[in-house]
């Protein structure tokens, strides 16, 4: 295997798929990225941890043809400290060589058959080609509240679901729910049908940073009954759907709210801040008082001491003191675009909803925690 490329469509195909990678597996074959020729003028690059694979081409002068794997962050390491120029690599015995200007690398691989077999191609009978900006947008939106990746149940994934031309995606880990609902260009064979599917938070966390590297305008999602690919551009992302019934979420949100307040986002978020600092990490809980168009943080910790702080705001409805853990509360603050947001509230131990001011159809709900006497 020999071929030259550019140095940056090099780096950014090892980046794209080294996210599939095992760092520390059974086989140490799944650290590694596989490369192959194809044709005289590309090379593909796959990497599998056999929940996730991905799959990136990219296009280089090939001169001999082959394939090979090898390490895929030691690889991206190399390529990464090079100069912006073109890199050869060459497949001589058990080692690559890389060379580019006057810097020259040898780095060990292992054999590509003992490299799993990827399956990328499955049938487009239940497929949707949708935007990406909007998909990506949304998956970033949601993704937060999903439960951690670790967790093998239906919380660690996110609904998604298109009907004509809007994107709804929902996530929640039992104590926060994320819901959007997104306008998108619908270039589906058939606009009119619904597309539904309960799909990993960790998958779709990798595929919007993949999108800011391949920046492609469209996304493309074929699934079958246990098995989805998601095309965008040049990369496949080819992962298991989740199964079972994702709790319907929609009920989960008050209706009404006797109270609500408004307030800048950026003052939120400083104020926040100030007041973690001597708030106990175990519990993370910080007590917001409400009232008077003025909003009291205060956190304390039985073995550091307290902290409060005071900014202004808008606000309608009786006084009402309420907890929550402070975390989940700047994710939201963090994730969202408008400078002003809204919080909606009932009770102290009601769901309490946190959404822009602007008109995106994006919402936060936390449950609050119990205040101690």
């Amino acid at each position: 295997m020999k071929f030259v490329a550019g140095k940056d469509d090099l780096l950014n195909g090892i980046r794209i798929v080294e996210r599939a990678t095992v760092v520390k597996g059974l086989q140490p074959v799944l650290a590694n990225v596989l490369i192959e020729t194809v044709g005289t003028n590309q090379i593909k690059l796959t990497a599998t941890d056999f929940d996730l694979s991905i799959t990136t081409s990219i296009n280089a002068q090939v001169e001999e043809e082959g394939k090979y794997t090898l390490p895929a962050r030691k690889l991206g390491d190399i390529i990464s400290r090079l100069q912006d120029e073109l890199v050869k690599l060459e497949l001589t015995g058990a080692a690559a060589t890389i060379t580019c200007k006057k810097s020259k690398f040898d780095i060990i691989g292992i054999s590509a058959n003992e490299f799993p077999q990827v399956e990328e191609n499955i049938s487009e009978d239940d497929s949707i080609e949708i935007e990406a900006r909007p998909f990506t947008k949304a998956i970033r939106e949601v993704v937060s509240a999903a439960a951690s990746y670790e967790t093998n149940n239906l919380l660690s994934g996110v609904v998604c679901e298109v009907n004509k031309n809007i994107l709804e995606m929902a996530a929640t880990d039992g104590n926060r729910l994320a819901r959007v609902r997104e306008v998108v260009k619908n270039n589906s064979a058939d606009s009119e049908k619904t597309f539904e599917m309960l799909i990993s938070s960790k998958v779709l966390a990798e595929l919007s940073k993949i999108a800011l590297i391949d920046e492609s305008e469209s996304i493309k999602i074929c699934k079958e009954a246990k098995k989805i690919v998601i095309t965008i551009g040049k990369t496949k992302i080819i992962t298991r759907l989740m199964q079972g019934q994702f709790p319907k979420y929609n009920q989960l949100i008050p209706q009404t709210f006797p109270k609500e307040a408004k307030i800048n986002k950026f003052d939120l978020i400083n104020a926040l801040e100030r007041v973690a600092v001597m708030v106990n990490e175990k519990n993370s809980i910080v007590k917001f008082e409400f009232g008077d168009d003025s909003l009291k943080l205060s956190g304390d910790s039985p073995e550091a001491g307290n902290s409060q702080d005071i900014i202004d705001i808008k606000y309608t409805g009786e006084s009402l003191a309420i907890a929550f853990n402070y975390k989940f509360v700047l994710e939201f603050l963090k994730i969202v675009e408008s400078e002003e947001i809204k919080i909606q509230l009932n009770t102290p131990l009601s769901a309490t909803v946190l959404a822009p001011c602007s008109d995106e159809d994006y919402l936060y709900l936390v449950m609050p925690v119990q205040l101690r006497n």
